[in-house]
């Protein structure tokens, strides 16, 4: 997730360098040719280019509506997710009787190794040496690692049920709060394998590069001075149209593991700290500052 902070430009450049080098090269060659008397006879309204940008405009205003709608969507859903891991931990430091520290420990400890977990198997990352020493101590294995995690905890609850260390009540209430997290992982999972149509971004590419085709033919280019403004104008309007566009592109994918990604891994420290404060942890570490522009 990007941050209030100097944000390299760079990043954004290098996402585009190729459609921006394409288009200043087409810009130009038809600056170029156009200067031919062959191509001087050719010219068009400027209300037609001005209508593609038009459309241009409106397409992406709704790809980049529906971009953020996703993003934001997963950032919703690892807020709950960071509400219910506290409000799990302090509801089984409430049901428990007296001198359940180890296994408050054992919930707490779990809880945090599924919120990395969720987080890498969402980026597609291998597991951290930290969550596999964690599944291999446990003897866990499964295809969908955090829902098996989930299923520990479902199972160790029934077997304090079944030994009265926990009431029907507060069984009921710890169920609940394990079906939100069900859901939030549900949610990440959907958004996560939900494509955005290809054929959108086709279309879109498309009318650009016809907007970038038939903009030049549109301006007076019978001076030098005349001209530079059309080669500049020609690779300026093109090149934003394909900044906005490649934007929406990173930001409908939230779990791609770039800059621009829900900073999972910085929210499960966030969760770590702080269920290791709920359940009585001293010199728990803090969070380190993060020096770049971004957190993941």
């Amino acid at each position: 997730m990007l941050l209030k902070k100097k944000i390299s430009i760079w990043y954004f450049i290098n996402l585009i360098k190729s459609q921006l080098l394409l288009i200043a090269m087409f810009a130009v060659a038809i600056g170029i040719l156009d200067q031919l008397p062959a191509f001087q006879k050719i010219s068009l309204p400027l209300a037609i280019p001005a209508l593609v940008g038009t459309a241009v405009s409106l397409l992406l205003a709704f790809r980049i509506s529906q971009s953020y709608e996703r993003w934001w969507e997963a950032r919703t859903i690892w807020g709950a997710i960071v509400n219910d891991s506290r409000t799990f931990i302090r509801q089984i430091t409430q049901a428990l009787p007296s001198g359940s520290e180890t296994i408050i420990q054992e919930f707490a400890q779990r809880q945090i190794i599924w919120n990395y977990a969720l987080g890498e198997s969402l980026r597609k990352l291998p597991f951290s040496d930290r969550v596999q020493d964690y599944l291999i101590d446990h003897r866990i294995e499964a295809t969908n690692i955090p829902n098996a995690l989930l299923d520990e905890h479902s199972l160790q609850l029934k077997q304090l049920a079944d030994k009265g260390l926990i009431s029907e009540f507060r069984l009921i209430q710890l169920n609940e709060t394990l079906a939100r997290l069900c859901d939030s992982m549900g949610k990440c999972e959907r958004i996560k394998n939900t494509v955005f149509p290809r054929s959108y971004s086709i279309l879109v590419h498309s009318l650009i590069y016809v907007f970038a085709a038939i903009l030049p033919f549109g301006f007076d280019d019978s001076q030098l001075s005349l001209l530079i403004i059309e080669i500049g104008i020609t690779i300026l309007i093109p090149t934003l149209f394909i900044a906005i566009e490649k934007t929406a592109i990173i930001m409908q994918d939230p779990f791609e593991n770039t800059p621009v990604d829900t900073p999972m891994t910085s929210l499960a420290q966030t969760i770590e700290i702080n269920l290791r404060e709920m359940i009585g942890e001293q010199n728990v570490p803090q969070k380190k500052r993060n020096p770049l522009y971004y957190e993941m």
